[in-house]
């Protein structure tokens, strides 16, 4: 009973490694560490920011509609690049859901995956989500391309690029809702 007294935390750190290592209880584990370090991102400061020019890029929604993204020129347009198997992606996916339920009539959403359609489908139900998810049919503008998910940007009415976020964050926190009141007033 010793031994257990005094090496309590050493066992409780073996058992944790351990279920990171079964596949049923190491993603959850991993959304839920990521959702607990997940902070509101950063605004880039208007010196620093780069302007978008290239909206020629196009998307397929799951019902096999195709979407011009130019079609959001002059709107304030929140794009997130993410997969059903990425564990930071899935963290950040309730703050999302918060965030369209309030936002999605004055920003225009765009939740990107390069996933086959039935498997986004499935996830999207099974986590009960209603975001407006897409599939590139060409290359993104080429100050969007990222090799890092999730990646989500946040591009203003002339097209600045305010937030370029790498990683999971809080997008529903106040914050972040008091940028996008901004960004939609302007």
């Amino acid at each position: 009973m010793n031994f257990l007294r005094k090496n309590w935390s050493n066992i409780l750190f073996i058992i944790f490694i351990l279920l990171l290592l079964v596949p049923q209880t190491r993603k959850p584990i991993q959304v839920a560490l990521n959702r607990l370090i997940a902070f509101s991102p950063s605004e880039i400061s208007e010196e620093k920011r780069e302007r978008l020019e290239d909206f020629n890029w196009q998307l397929r929604d799951l019902e096999g509609q195709r979407h011009y993204f130019g079609e959001s020129e002059g709107e304030v347009v929140l794009i997130n690049f993410w997969a059903t198997w990425c564990p930071p992606c899935i963290a950040e996916m309730p703050s999302f859901q918060k965030l369209y339920n309030d936002y999605g009539k004055k920003v225009k959403f765009f939740f990107v995956s390069s996933e086959e359609g039935e498997k986004l489908r499935q996830f999207l139900e099974k986590k009960e989500y209603e975001l407006p998810v897409y599939q590139p049919l060409s290359a993104a503008p080429q100050i969007m391309q990222s090799n890092t998910l999730p990646t989500t940007f946040v591009i203003s009415r002339s097209g600045e690029v305010v937030v370029n976020k790498k990683g999971a964050a809080n997008w529903n926190d106040d914050n972040f809702r008091k940028l996008l009141d901004e960004l939609v007033a302007e």
